[in-house]
């Protein structure tokens, strides 16, 4: 599923992350990689606010829709 879609509190596995090269690139660089661990803090609109190794992040919905999670 879409990490747009993780409850607040829920913890996942990253699985894979979509969408055209720079973007990957991009939430690369943030640390959304296949097989890190993060945890959706909170959600607003659909845009979410994660911890992802040790830092807090926040996402709009479009680019929290390209990255799967289980």
């Amino acid at each position: 599923m879409p990490l747009s879609m993780a409850r607040e509190g829920e913890s996942s596995v990253i699985k894979k992350v979509g969408g055209r090269e720079d973007t990957r690139r991009f939430l690369e660089n943030l640390g959304f990689v296949a097989g890190s661990a993060v945890t959706v803090v909170s959600k607003t609109a659909g845009n979410v606010i994660v911890i992802i190794k040790e830092s807090r992040i926040a996402i709009g919905k479009d680019m929290a829709g390209k990255i799967m999670v289980q």
